[in-house]
């Protein structure tokens, strides 16, 4: 009787190991391990803030597009400076932080959909403005290259797995 009961506290706490032991592997599969590429991301992420200071359309920065002083350059320049804060900059920020594997791929899908937007703005400021206009500054390509790097490298990490 008492070897009965020795037996079954074993294979009681045997099965509570197996228990925990799956939810740490369920765990660790949704992790993400960035490595060297989440130096990649952060310098990024600090170039894509970077261009948000400096001129986009005129003299009008990433900023002020932002917060809706240079409405009448267009829907898809500020379209572009959200979907680059809330993808480039917020989203990569939670990611590399919590190492969430869905996360990794909200931001290369997020990153991608801004990378076409802001191209769209890009070619949108070549093409609706008239012979010595406001073309595209120095600050809207930086940001395009800045979304770009961090496309393709947030598709890289979130297809490392």
């Amino acid at each position: 009787m008492a070897d009965e009961r020795e037996e079954n506290g074993m294979t009681e706490g045997l099965s509570e190991l197996d228990r925990e032991l799956r939810d740490v592997a369920r765990r660790v599969e949704r992790r993400i391990d960035p490595g060297a590429t989440a130096m990649v991301v952060a310098v990024a992420v600090l170039v894509l803030i970077a261009a948000f200071l400096l001129p986009w359309i005129g003299d009008e920065r990433g900023w002020d597009l932002l917060v809706g002083e240079g409405a009448g350059y267009g829907i898809l320049p500020r379209l572009f400076t959200f979907a680059a804060l809330i993808f480039g900059v917020a989203a990569s920020g939670v990611a590399l932080a919590t190492r969430i594997w869905a996360l990794a791929w909200v931001c290369a899908a997020g990153c991608g959909i801004s990378t076409i937007t802001g191209v769209w703005a890009v070619w949108s400021r070549q093409i609706s403005v008239p012979q010595g206009g406001l073309g595209p500054e120095f600050g809207l390509v930086l940001a395009l290259v800045a979304i770009v790097v961090l496309a393709a490298t947030w598709a890289r990490i979130a297809l490392r797995r």
